[in-house]
C-alpha cells in the first residue's frame, strides 16, 4: 500500500516553470513538494541560453528601456495570428513584470538586462529592436553546497573544456581573443579561474545562462523549504469527484500518495522526447528519424499524459508544435552523438546555408525557428529535412562553426570525426559533404558577386536589427556579409531539433488546465512547456519559453494560494 504524504502544493517537474511555481507558492507560506523524474534538477532550462522574454519588466526599465503593454500586445497579436489568446496574453503582460520583481526582490534569482537583444521580428507591428529580454546573473555553484550534485549539468557541446561561456559580451570576448588585448586578458582570466575550479572541485563553478537560472531557482526553493524529490516520476493524478487532490509518485522506496490541499502543477517539460507524440505532431519526424532534440531524455510528455488521462485538452492546432532550432550531431568518443544547437553562428559574415542541391533557401541570420520553417518549406512535407552551413578558412579561424572552436583550437579532430567536412575547392567540399558540386559552385559565385555592394539581394541577410545583433560590427557596411573565397572550405550538416514544445495543455489566464469543453479542472495547473504556448506556435523573441514559464508558474502559485485561503475559510 502506498505511503501517504500531505502538502499544500505538488509540482511535477523542475524546469523554470516548475521551480517558479514551487518558489512562489512557498514564498506565500504554502508547503510544497516538487517531484522531478530525472536525477537532476533544472530540466531543459538548465541546458538553455537562459533568456527570458518579459515586456515592460523592471530590469529593462532600470536600464532605460521604454516599452508599453499596448505595443507588446500588438506584437503578440501579430505573431500569434489566429491563435492569439487575449486573456492569457493580458495575464502574461500584466503579471510578467510583477513576477520578475517578486523573484528579484524576494529570492536568490537575480537578473541582468539584455537591452540590445532584439525581438526576432523587430519590424513587425509592435516589435522592438531590444529591451524585452533579460537573463539570470551568473552564479557561483558553491551556493548550492551539497545539492550541487543534483543540478543538471549543461550540454557538454556548449562548453569549452567544461567552461560555461556566458552569452552576449562574454562570448564576444572569446570570439575576439586573438584580435584584442582586452579580450585576450579577459579570456585568460576566465580560463585561469576555471582551471583553479577544476583543481579544487573537479568541475567548473561559475554557472551562466540557463544553468545559472536553474541554480538560482533551485537555491531559492531550498531556502524556502520546498521538499525537492529527484528520481521521482509522477504515475497518475488523484481525483476526488471532479477535483484533482494529488498524485501517485514513484520513488526509490516505492509509490507515495501525495495528497494536496490546494492543487497540482504540471511542469514536466513537454514532449520533445515522446516518440509516439512526435510521430503524430512533427511532420518531419513521422519515422522518428528526422528530429534530434537536445532536451533531457526524460521529457517524454508525462505532464500531457497525466492531464489527458483525466480529460484535459492538448492544443493540436498550432502551426508549429515546437520551437524549432537547427542542430548538428557531434560524434562523441563513446560512439554516441551530442547535439549542438546553432543559435548565432548563422548570422556571422561569410556563412551561407544550402540544401543538398547546393542552393540557398533562407536568410541565414534569421531566428533559429524561422530558419527551420524555411527549411521545411524548401525540403517538402512529411519527411526529414537537412541543410549545410558553408564557410571558408578565414571564417572558421575567426568564428569557428557549430561545435568547432575558432583559432587557435585545432580543427583536425573534428575533420577526423566526420563532423566537419572540408575541401580545397568549393567543388571538392561539395563532393565531401554530399552536396551537388555545380549547384554549390554557382551559389557561392552568386553570393560573392551580390554582397560586393553590402546587400544580400536574394534573401536580405543582415537587413534587420536582430540579424545585425548577431553579426560582427567590424564588417562594414553589413555585419552579416563577407565573401566565401579563401580555401580550404568547410561544411557542417544541420538537421532539425527543438528548444521545447509549444503544443501543451490548454490552460486559462490563471494557469488552470482546461478540459475538452474549455472548463477549468479544479486543482490542476500547468506551467512551462506543459502549458500550451501563449505565442500560438510561433517564436517572437529570445526567451519566449522561459519568460512565460516563470510568469505562469508565478500566476499558478498565486491562484493556488487563493484556493488555500478559500479552503481554510470553508473549513472554519
Amino acid at each position: 500500500m502506498a505511503k501517504t504524504v500531505n502538502c499544500d502544493v505538488l509540482v511535477v517537474g523542475s524546469g523554470a516553470g516548475g521551480l517558479a511555481a514551487a518558489v512562489a507558492a512557498a514564498g506565500r507560506g504554502l508547503k510544497v513538494i516538487l517531484a522531478e523524474k530525472a536525477p537532476w534538477v533544472g530540466g531543459t532550462t538548465a541546458l538553455s541560453g537562459g533568456f527570458m522574454w518579459v515586456p515592460n519588466n523592471p530590469i529593462s526599465k532600470a536600464d532605460g528601456i521604454q516599452d508599453s503593454v499596448e505595443a507588446a500586445r500588438t506584437y503578440l497579436r501579430h505573431e500569434a495570428g489566429n491563435h492569439f489568446n487575449a486573456d492569457n496574453v493580458d495575464a502574461f503582460l500584466t503579471e510578467g513584470p510583477e513576477a520578475i520583481a517578486f523573484f528579484h526582490d524576494k529570492t536568490q534569482l537575480q537578473f541582468e538586462p539584455a537591452s540590445a537583444f532584439s525581438d526576432y521580428h523587430p519590424d513587425a507591428p509592435g516589435g522592438r529592436s531590444g529591451g524585452r529580454s533579460i537573463k539570470a546573473l551568473p552564479y557561483r555553484a558553491q551556493g548550492l553546497g551539497k545539492e550541487l550534485k543534483r543540478l543538471r549539468p549543461p550540454l557538454p557541446e556548449l562548453t569549452f573544456v567544461g567552461l560555461m561561456i556566458g552569452s552576449g559580451p562574454e562570448l564576444k570576448h572569446f570570439f575576439n581573443v586573438t584580435r584584442s588585448i582586452k579580450s585576450a586578458a579577459y579570456v585568460a582570466g576566465r580560463l585561469t579561474s576555471h582551471m583553479r575550479d577544476l583543481a579544487l572541485y573537479r568541475r567548473g563553478m561559475l554557472l551562466t545562462n540557463g544553468n545559472a537560472l536553474a541554480a538560482r531557482l533551485f537555491r531559492s526553493a531550498l531556502d524556502l523549504g520546498v521538499d525537492v524529490w529527484t528520481d521521482a516520476p509522477a504515475q497518475r493524478l488523484i481525483r476526488d469527484k471532479d477535483e484533482v487532490t494529488g498524485a501517485i509518485i514513484k520513488t526509490a522506496n516505492g509509490e507515495v500518495e501525495v495528497v494536496t490541499r490546494c492543487g497540482v502543477v504540471l511542469a514536466a517539460g513537454g514532449f520533445p522526447q515522446d516518440m509516439s507524440r512526435r510521430r503524430t505532431m512533427f511532420a518531419h519526424d513521422r519515422e522518428n528519424t528526422g528530429h534530434h532534440s537536445p532536451a533531457p531524455v526524460t521529457n517524454t510528455g508525462d505532464g500531457l499524459r497525466l492531464g489527458e488521462e483525466i480529460g484535459a485538452a492538448v492544443e493540436k492546432g498550432y502551426p508549429n508544435a515546437a520551437a524549432w532550432v537547427p542542430v548538428s550531431r557531434v560524434p562523441r568518443r563513446d560512439g554516441s552523438f551530442g547535439i549542438f544547437p546553432h543559435f548565432i553562428d548563422r548570422a556571422k559574415p561569410g556563412l551561407i546555408a544550402v540544401l543538398p542541391n547546393g542552393k540557398r533557401f533562407v536568410n541565414e541570420a534569421n531566428s533559429y525557428h524561422d530558419f527551420c520553417q524555411a527549411l521545411f518549406a524548401a525540403s517538402g512535407t512529411n519527411k526529414p529535412a537537412k541543410a549545410f552551413l558553408i564557410v571558408d578558412k578565414p571564417f572558421l579561424s575567426r568564428f569557428g562553426l557549430g561545435f568547432v572552436k575558432p583559432f587557435p583550437v585545432p580543427v583536425g579532430p573534428n575533420i577526423r570525426s566526420g563532423y566537419l567536412k572540408t575541401g580545397a575547392t568549393v567543388a571538392a567540399l561539395a563532393r565531401a559533404a554530399g552536396i551537388d558540386p555545380a549547384g554549390l559552385e554557382q551559389t557561392v559565385a552568386t553570393w560573392n558577386a551580390d554582397i560586393a555592394n553590402g546587400e544580400d539581394r536574394a534573401f536580405g541577410k543582415g537587413s534587420t536589427a536582430y540579424n545585425r545583433f548577431n553579426g560582427d560590427p567590424e564588417f562594414e557596411p553589413n555585419p552579416c556579409l563577407a565573401p566565401i573565397a579563401t580555401g580550404p572550405f568547410y561544411a557542417v550538416e544541420v538537421v532539425v531539433g527543438d528548444l521545447g514544445t509549444f503544443a501543451g495543455l490548454r490552460s486559462d489566464q490563471h494557469s488552470r488546465v482546461l478540459d475538452d469543453n474549455g472548463q477549468p479542472i479544479p486543482g490542476l495547473y500547468a506551467a512551462g512547456n506543459d502549458m500550451a504556448s501563449i505565442m500560438g506556435g510561433n517564436y517572437p523573441g529570445g526567451g519566449i519559453t522561459l519568460g512565460p514559464a516563470l510568469t505562469f508558474g508565478y500566476i499558478a502559485a498565486k491562484h493556488l494560494a487563493q484556493r488555500g485561503d478559500k479552503s481554510q475559510a470553508t473549513a472554519a
